[in-house]
């Protein structure tokens, strides 16, 4: 199962019960699972609405093999936090207690705040990661790069699909939760607005305000959406008459969508013909290519170019 980067902890309330809770995220770290459920037992008899000591429990007894008792943990460390911070909901659904879930607001947040300090580095130089690239390679082979009026990089991140588009984009917009990413982005210099929202709570308002785009880019940002549906019904009344959508997305040998062990969704090909067929998107290109390495092999995926029909 890969690692997961979690936000840091909010306290408990208790001095006492923060340091055997730090010392219970040390034993874990170092692969005493074992010790967790020691050290955490005061901790949680006392402060039961700790929502990251309930977490960490979950992982313990998951790596321990227990699925029943992280389940138990995962679904009280949800209960402890409305807004589900570190994502009990998603670890929830890969363990089967739970449908494929949208991935909470503030996990994602958190999540991409803590990555943001050396997540080029990491992304690029140790994952291969080239999402950007394979996107303006695809809306080249089909002969549809050009200067574009306005352009939409969802989830933008850092920049790195901003500074690639940025040549052929009169007006370039980036949107993403993460204050930190955003941050790197905004150094970069090469965005006229930078956006702190969700994704799809920023079409909508879009949409409301009559603003329409030419191009929407979204570099692996799908691989958190439980399903597609969503993209082309919030996309299309932002996009102008024939305006192009292109993203990637992780995928897998069957028709519907997944949640790998690395808490991202991979979906079917027939699951992202469907959607965009249904959302009143005609598809332009739709090619194998991995987006990134994992373990030094590469994460099947798609990349995808689609048209605003109307």
């Amino acid at each position: 199962m890969a690692e997961v980067r979690l936000p840091a902890p909010v306290s408990s309330g208790d001095l006492i019960l923060d340091r055997r809770f730090e010392w219970a995220r040390e034993s874990f770290a170092a692969g005493d699972a074992t010790a967790v459920s020691d050290l955490l037992g005061d901790v949680l008899a006392s402060a039961p609405r700790f929502a990251p000591a309930w977490f960490l429990l979950a992982e313990a007894r998951e790596r321990l093999g227990d699925r029943d008792g992280a389940i138990e943990a995962f679904r009280a460390a949800l209960a402890a936090d409305e807004h589900d911070r570190q994502g009990a909901a998603v670890r929830l659904a890969r363990l089967g207690a739970l449908p494929p879930v949208a991935m909470p607001t503030a996990y994602i947040r958190s999540l991409f705040d803590g990555y943001a300090p050396g997540f080029e580095e990491s992304l690029v130089g140790r994952l291969g990661y080239r999402g950007p690239d394979l996107l303006i390679d695809a809306l080249s082979r089909v002969g549809l790069l050009t200067r574009f009026p306005s352009v939409l990089d969802l989830g933008c991140g850092t920049g790195l699909a901003g500074g690639a588009i940025r040549p052929n984009a009169k007006l370039l917009t980036g949107v993403d939760l993460s204050p930190r990413m955003l941050e790197a982005a905004r150094d970069k210099g090469v965005y006229d607005r930078l956006v702190e929202t969700e994704c799809m709570t920023f079409l909508r308002e879009e949409a409301v305000a009559g603003a329409r785009h030419d191009l929407i880019l979204a570099a692996d940002v799908f691989i958190y959406f439980h399903e597609l549906m969503q993209v082309p019904r919030f996309a299309v009344p932002v996009m102008t008459g024939g305006a192009l959508i292109a993203f990637s997305v992780e995928t897998h040998d069957g028709d519907g969508v997944i949640l790998r062990d690395t808490l991202r969704y991979a979906h079917g090909e027939a699951h992202v013909r469907h959607a965009l067929a249904q959302g009143g998107m005609d598809l332009v290109l739709l090619d194998s290519a991995p987006a990134r390495n994992e373990k030094g092999e590469p994460v099947p995926g798609l990349v995808v170019v689609a048209r605003n029909r109307s």
